[in-house]
């Protein structure tokens, strides 16, 4: 599949072959799985009860077992007692998480770039490059690129990692590493803006077999 590559004034210059993982055919049930997977990952649970032997005392028996005409009863905290633990309740210990192997992961986020370039919203740059270390010249460059009031993400090539605080500084912008690719950024984003140099990165890091 051939892609238009476009310079930092958003010019064409020319034209790349793109590896085969970006020709991965559209799977929506895939995604959807893997969007699914990694938002129950990232879940942490903040709920939590406490049970009768997390409660603060309750060690002696509240009366003596019979001769009272009161109901028998162990302990204060008891769950059927004011201020008694409470059963059946939510649990932090509880474990969200769901598996999905890598295989798997690499055909959904590659079958998605597929989607993206079909519906013209990825574009190819051919490097950054005369950019100060200022978030407004980066601001400036990447308007030329795409429509910022749209959420849009840069893929930088790796070595240029000290670019990433100041693309994140510009609203509706944000940036990820070729080797940290994931469903919910690139579901997030409408434009997805690649720097040529990426791409190598990309298809040797994520080389689906």
């Amino acid at each position: 599949m051939k892609i238009d590559v476009y310079n930092q004034q958003n010019e064409k210059i020319s034209e790349i072959e793109l590896p085969g993982i970006f020709s991965v055919k559209w799977n929506s049930d895939l995604v959807h799985q893997a969007l699914t997977a990694q938002m129950a990952n990232s879940r942490e649970p903040w709920a939590h009860i406490k049970t009768r032997g997390d409660v603060r005392g309750g060690g002696k028996k509240p009366w003596r077992q019979k001769g009272t005409g009161k109901a028998r009863h162990g302990s204060i905290r008891s769950p059927l007692w004011i201020g008694g633990g409470v059963t059946h309740g939510p649990l932090k210990e509880k474990d969200y998480s769901k598996k999905i192997n890598k295989k798997m992961l690499k055909l959904a986020v590659f079958s998605l770039f597929s989607k993206k370039i079909k519906d013209n919203e990825i574009k190819i740059v051919d490097k950054f490059e005369g950019i100060g270390n200022k978030t407004k010249e980066w601001a400036n460059v990447l308007k030329n690129l795409a429509d910022l009031r749209l959420k849009t993400l840069v893929i930088l090539e790796n070595r240029k990692k000290e670019n990433v605080k100041n693309i994140s500084n510009i609203k509706n912008a944000d940036t990820l590493s070729p080797t940290s690719l994931n469903i919910y950024d690139l579901i997030k984003h409408k434009n997805i803006i690649i720097e040529s140099g990426a791409i190598p990165e990309m298809e040797k890091h994520y080389k689906i077999i």
